[in-house]
């Protein structure tokens, strides 16, 4: 008997980087350097003390044991006293807090809670693949929601059928937005809230960017909004981008209980606990790192207006991002967003993620990643700027 596939992988986007990476590969093979601002991994280094705590926690004798699927209480309060602190919002860390092996994590796993076969997700375009990845593994329906240039790149709900509204159940949504960079003020999230409640739709938040932002401009939580206790809301977090923790994986997400309850017993059946040792490293960096934070987002500015100053030059459209390390761009004329990232990797060695990777609505850009240290951004516009002349 031949193996097949299940439905639901069948019906999973093509992965569109394999072709960048196969180039990429090609490229190298001739001894070219290939400058990439094409992964969102963060370059910089988790904070000292972080990794000391994680050192020191590794040697305790019990540190090989199963750890709970909620987290420690300890990091649980850790968590409600950082929200506490920088976005003046209260949460209960027994039932308002679920710590997870990354935001990608929880993400991915909340459609499992709450979608049935054929029911809509609300998935932005373009946006961060595990929106519509989970909804398409939970059995769900992904209904596409426009980020647009002309409407500002917010999600234009007005141009959705009336029917595929009516089947919606749950809604994504990302601000600072990957890969837009796009930041909304907490009046947007009202006005989301206040939608949200009219629908009876759930919420999930990815806030991962948060603390990812320029000139002094702190985004907001969407738990901020004065409706966010009464709707059904939850916010996702990653000490991934804050603390530049990736490959640590570990998370959180807060808000309603019911929705937390939910997400939990769906971990606790299919999931595994955060290593006790990195829920420590944690309790750290969010409690005593905020000095760190302040000193990654200078490094984080030096590069975002380095680039952006340079890529003006080379006559390239783009928004100027107030937040999260990435800048979307427009493709020069007679390109698509693939032919565009072929185009630089083959003649410049240089690798971009092209938008189509993000959704439909990415075509005509492409999102360039600062993760890499000044003088390789600057090897790279030179690149770019040699093949575009």
């Amino acid at each position: 008997m031949a193996i097949e596939y299940a439905n639901r992988i069948k019906r999973l986007p093509a992965y569109i980087f394999a072709r960048l990476d196969e180039l990429k590969k090609e490229k190298e093979k001739t001894g070219a350097e290939v400058i990439s601002f094409g992964v969102g991994d963060p370059d910089l280094p988790a904070p000292e003390k972080v990794i000391k705590k994680l050192h020191e926690a590794s040697l305790k004798p019990k540190s090989n044991r199963y750890p709970s699927y909620a987290g420690m209480p300890e990091l649980r309060e850790a968590i409600s006293q950082w929200y506490e602190a920088r976005f003046n919002v209260s949460l209960n860390p027994q039932t308002e807090v679920l710590v997870l092996c990354g935001s990608k994590e929880g993400l991915a796993h909340i459609p499992q809670a709450f979608i049935n076969e054929g029911d809509g997700v609300l998935v932005p375009s373009p946006g961060y693949p595990v929106y519509n990845t989970a909804t398409i593994m939970s059995g769900g329906v992904s209904i596409s929601v426009p980020q647009r240039e002309e409407k500002k790149f917010l999600p234009d709900f007005e141009i959705i059928d009336r029917r595929l509204m009516d089947k919606a159940k749950m809604l994504f949504l990302n601000f600072p937005c990957n890969p837009t960079s796009k930041v909304v003020d907490v009046n947007y999230f009202e006005d989301v809230l206040d939608l949200s409640q009219k629908r009876e739709l759930i919420v999930c938040h990815d806030n991962a960017y948060s603390e990812i932002y320029y000139d002094q401009k702190r985004p907001p939580s969407i738990l901020q909004a004065q409706k966010a206790k009464e709707a059904h809301v939850v916010e996702f977090h990653s000490l991934s981008k804050t603390f530049n923790m990736a490959g640590f994986r570990v998370g959180f997400v807060v808000g309603n209980k019911k929705i937390i309850e939910a997400l939990a017993k769906v971990k606790t059946n299919i999931d595994s606990g955060v290593y006790n040792p990195i829920q420590e490293a944690a309790i750290v960096a969010l409690s005593q790192c905020w000095k760190e934070c302040d000193e990654f987002r200078e490094i984080y500015q030096k590069r975002r207006d380095y680039f952006c100053a340079e890529l003006k030059k080379l006559k390239i459209e783009f928004n100027i991002p107030e937040a999260s390390f990435y800048v979307w761009a427009k493709v020069p004329k007679g390109f698509s967003s693939e032919s565009f990232s072929e185009y630089l990797i083959k003649e410049a060695g240089v690798m971009v993620t092209p938008g189509t990777g993000f959704g439909q609505e990415g075509q005509g850009f492409v999102r360039f990643a600062l993760t890499i240290e000044l003088d390789k951004i600057s090897l790279g516009l030179e690149k770019i700027a040699k093949v575009l002349k």
